[in-house]
């Protein structure tokens, strides 16, 4: 029964933002076919930041009605509107309407509103239904989450999403693009162009938002039958981590309004800004002992937030750097920024899942405003990432066919 339990709590935690993943990275093929282009990015951001309105609404009622409002029917709700919005998507993503003199993407921005809106406030909602069960679900829980991300992008490779090639084209020399014949040229008045052609798809967009709306109906049959199954309110040890950094606790969880919360250990990002809750001692025959377990702990988890903060800093850097950054032509440039992202992704993401198994044995209003401020630590970021992306266009692309670095 547990090893069932595991896979339902996996499949879970894959809904919380497998819509919005699936959005992205399915982007290199939606930019050919909608009227915004390359900025359909940008609009992807704002309205994503718009949906936090969920987030805000449930922390509210939370804080001013907290028995009024269960993440049980919410969790129905933002589930099922994700498996419908994304079986929508499939059919109507390419349908446009003039807006203010202009073709704009109506029908998909939105279904992607109604997407962020379930992916957002599943930060508040979640990770506190999880807490009915027993601690050791919620790192399965977290795993899932990770797959929210791998999951589609494993399905957007399948379908050969962005996949490019380059490509020698002849042209006149006195010939502008697509305007020219090139049957009248000849080989001394012709020159070779290397340009970039994307391959096309393996299966359609239709197919990938279909799949995408079948995993969202996985985890709304998986919350059903993990929301049958008996709470847990017990005592427990829970280890951390092979490295000796224990928790130990000897405390009844306690009623929401009963337990203090602290909100006070920010985790800095440079891809989310994310934000997480602190906590304070648990009662235990040996006061001192706990503190000082529970004060190594953090800090080795400020340590390993501020590691992958250093990575983020690397990873962000070289972004800025783009088209020519540091080591382009190098094996090691390559082989750098993979292992930059591979550590900057693996650390913040052990910090975040130890955080949530430390608050899990704290309270549930601790989770609550755990998700509440992971998500304002998200907004913060975009607010900064948006006016250095499309206001001082800090970060530059070019075609990698064609352009050529300085020496």
């Amino acid at each position: 029964m547990a090893w069932l339990t595991h896979v339902l709590a996996c499949i879970f935690g894959t809904g919380s933002w497998m819509a919005i993943n699936g959005v992205w990275v399915e982007l290199p093929l939606l930019v050919n076919h909608l009227p915004e282009g390359w900025y359909l990015p940008s609009f992807l951001i704002i309205i994503i930041q718009l949906a936090n309105v969920g987030p805000l609404f449930i922390t509210l009622m939370h804080k001013l009605k907290p028995s009024l409002l269960s993440e049980v029917p919410v969790i129905y709700v933002v589930v099922s509107t994700g498996a419908v919005a994304c079986f929508l998507l499939a059919f109507l993503w390419h349908y446009t309407t003039p807006v203010g003199g202009q073709m704009h993407s109506t029908a998909f921005f939105i279904l992607t509103f109604f997407l962020s809106l379930v992916d957002c406030t599943s930060s508040v909602t979640f990770l506190p239904f999880m807490a009915r069960l027993h601690p050791r679900y919620v790192p399965t829980f977290f795993i899932g989450e990770g797959l929210s991300g791998l999951i589609p992008a494993l399905f957007a490779l399948a379908q050969g999403s962005g996949i490019a090639r380059c490509v020698h084209m002849a042209m006149p020399n006195n010939a502008t693009t697509g305007n020219v014949s090139l049957a009248n040229g000849t080989s001394g008045d012709v020159h070779h162009n290397m340009e970039t052609q994307y391959s096309p798809a393996n299966f359609s967009s239709l197919v990938f938002f279909i799949i995408l709306s079948a995993m969202m109906f996985s985890c709304l049959v998986a919350f059903f039958f993990l929301n049958r199954l008996p709470k847990v309110w017990e005592l427990s040890k829970k280890d951390l981590c092979a490295s000796e950094i224990t928790l130990n606790s000897i405390q009844k969880i306690p009623v929401d309004g009963q337990g203090p919360t602290d909100k006070g250990i920010f985790l800095s990002s440079i891809k989310d800004a994310k934000v997480a809750n602190g906590t304070k001692g648990y009662d235990d025959p040996d006061p001192g002992k706990v503190v000082y377990s529970q004060a190594r702990s953090l800090t080795v988890l400020g340590i390993l937030s501020a590691t992958g903060t250093a990575f983020g800093a690397y990873n962000m850097s070289m972004a800025a750097l783009s088209p020519c950054p540091i080591l382009q032509h190098s094996d090691w440039g390559d082989a750098l920024i993979v292992i930059s992202w591979v550590l900057f992704t693996g650390t913040l993401s052990y910090v975040k899942v130890m955080l949530g198994v430390i608050l899990r044995s704290h309270s549930h209003s601790a989770l609550v405003w755990y998700g509440a401020v992971e998500q304002l630590g998200s907004l913060l970021g975009a607010l900064v990432m948006f006016p250095l992306v499309n206001v001082y266009g800090l970060f530059k692309s070019a075609d990698f066919c064609s352009f050529r670095c300085p020496a």
